[in-house]
């Protein structure tokens, strides 16, 4: 928990501002106009100042990760992310010198963190107190799994739509952004999962460990309502969202590839 939770709040969204400080501002310089610039690094900080709390659970699922830790891990971040996000995105643009609005950032955390936390706890109260836990587990989470799914690749195609124009008609500046993106989700996985490796916790820990560290959340919908839907920020979070899955993948790959490298390290299991 705690080589996660430093790799989300500590070096995650100060590693990105690094990154898309040294691109935008320097490296792709040649390409990319400063004020959109300054759009592209806000996008990327957005993007990077929450981890993954949706697709983390499909991503542990891939590599066979500890289901209850991967709860917990989910729950936690959400519960800092009440608190730390906002003070989080508002620094870091400060520093890259972008304006942002404390109200609209303060009502995006409610809105995509608040309500549903709190709608999903009242929900799973009621339903136990009604029908008891056999049920709830057995019959209904079974049902409603579907819909989860399916809402989930609702939201992907409603991002996608929304941004089409961009992505097509701005594909040299995805493949810009992609860069800094990429760099920086490997970056945090291997951050995550080398350091467990070393502290001997087990695979099904640290697999899922490195994928919450690499992955990010709700990001295109706060920078939407920050910056505008035709905005640099908003197409950065964007082509976040469009990176992500591939490179996720590689890296369920990877864990699952380097499993038994990974458990020549811990210790024999003692009999008796």
């Amino acid at each position: 928990m705690a080589v996660t939770l430093v790799v989300n709040w500590l070096v995650k969204p100060f590693s990105m501002a690094f990154l898309a400080w040294v691109f935008m501002r320097h490296v792709f310089a040649s390409w990319i106009d400063p004020e959109t610039a300054k759009g592209y690094t806000a996008g990327l900080i957005i993007l990077a100042a929450a981890p993954c709390t949706a697709m983390v659970f499909v991503w542990s699922y891939l590599t066979d990760g500890d289901p209850a830790y991967t709860l917990v891990q989910v729950a936690v971040n959400d519960l800092i992310m009440l608190v730390a996000f906002a003070p989080i995105v508002m620094f870091l643009c400060g520093v890259a010198h972008v304006v942002v609005s404390t109200k609209v950032l303060l009502t995006s955390v409610v809105v995509f963190i608040v309500i549903p936390l709190a709608a999903g706890w009242m929900t799973r109260t009621a339903l136990l107190r009604s029908h008891g836990a056999d049920w709830f587990e057995r019959r209904f989470l079974p049902k409603f799994h579907p819909m989860m799914i399916g809402a989930l690749l609702l939201t992907l195609v409603l991002i996608f739509a929304f941004q089409s124009g961009n992505l097509t008609h701005r594909w040299f500046a995805v493949l810009l952004i992609a860069v800094p993106i990429i760099l920086q989700v490997y970056l945090n996985s291997g951050l995550t999962y080398g350091p467990m490796r070393l502290m001997r916790v087990e695979h099904r820990v640290a697999a899922p460990g490195a994928l919450i560290g690499a992955s990010n959340f709700f990001e295109l919908a706060v920078a939407v309502t920050l910056f505008g839907a035709d905005s640099p920020a908003a197409l950065a979070t964007a082509v976040g969202v469009l990176v992500e899955v591939p490179v996720m993948l590689t890296i369920c790959a990877g864990c699952n590839g380097t499993r038994r490298w990974y458990e020549a390290a811990l210790p024999a299991p003692t009999s008796g």
